[in-house]
């Protein structure tokens, strides 16, 4: 997000978590981290894979409506998190997930024009985008 925005958004904090990290050890320096994001308004925590160490860790931290987690991390689910930051809870966490859903394209190539069509995988693979 500091690439996309050209600085260090504020609100915003991340923990690494390697595959050896077991999530009981940093569960009480993950729950500081919360502590001192949530404002009032909650906390809304993106983690990698579900299933993962950091997914796993995240479960932990959440209280339904306050602390929430979504799993499948990418730029457009990030860009989404960012720009709908000051919004409520449940608006939030539609936009974040739409965001990360719509985010995700097959670009085909035409061997002699380039690219030509992009599917939406939230679409269904319906064009979006067609060149011709």
């Amino acid at each position: 997000m500091t690439h996309v925005l050209g600085k260090k958004p504020d609100g915003i904090a991340a923990i690494q978590v390697a595959g050896t990290d077991s999530p009981r050890e940093l569960m009480p320096s993950a729950q500081r981290m919360v502590n001192a994001l949530d404002d009032g308004s909650g906390v809304l925590i993106i983690t990698d894979i579900f299933g993962s160490s950091p997914s796993n860790l995240a479960c932990k931290l959440l209280v339904s409506g306050h602390v929430e987690a979504v799993a499948g991390a990418n730029v457009p689910m990030l860009v989404r998190a960012i720009t709908y930051r000051e919004r409520s809870m449940d608006v939030l966490l539609k936009r974040v997930v739409s965001g990360g859903c719509e985010g995700v394209f097959h670009i085909e190539a035409d061997p002699i024009l380039g690219p030509q069509v992009a599917h939406s995988a939230a679409n269904e693979g319906a064009p979006v985008l067609n060149r011709h």
